[in-house]
């Protein structure tokens, strides 16, 4: 994962301490500069901190037809996209499809969650 991000998972212990994130739901993106740059070893490493605290991950299930067709990112795991060496790659439309469905699923696993209490 980006060093930024594995720094700031490193400054929770005091939510980890206090089970402050237990039963939360997340779920995990990446981008890439290759279509084999890692994406689903570095979704895989981003949930480690997350189920330490407790947390829900959310992951893509194969009912999305997106995530059958896309030939650029999207894995079970989470949602991906390959920037391309070069930079500035615009999303493709399985890529945006699959970010959305990833959103929603997160808000109703979220509003579910909050019903049930």
């Amino acid at each position: 994962m980006a060093a930024p991000l594995k720094y700031f998972l490193d400054t929770t212990a005091d939510l980890w301490a206090g089970h402050h994130l237990v039963g939360k739901p997340a779920s995990v993106f990446c981008s890439t500069g290759s279509l084999h740059g890692g994406q689903e070893s570095t979704l895989l490493t981003m949930m480690i901190p997350l189920l330490h605290h407790g947390m829900l991950i959310q992951g893509l299930p194969y009912s999305l037809p997106e995530l059958n067709k896309t030939q650029s990112g999207g894995t079970p795991y989470g949602v991906t996209h390959v920037q391309g060496d070069a930079g500035g790659a615009a999303l493709t439309e399985h890529e945006a499809a699959l970010a959305l469905s990833a959103g929603k699923q997160l808000a109703e696993v979220s509003l579910r969650l909050q019903q049930a209490k």
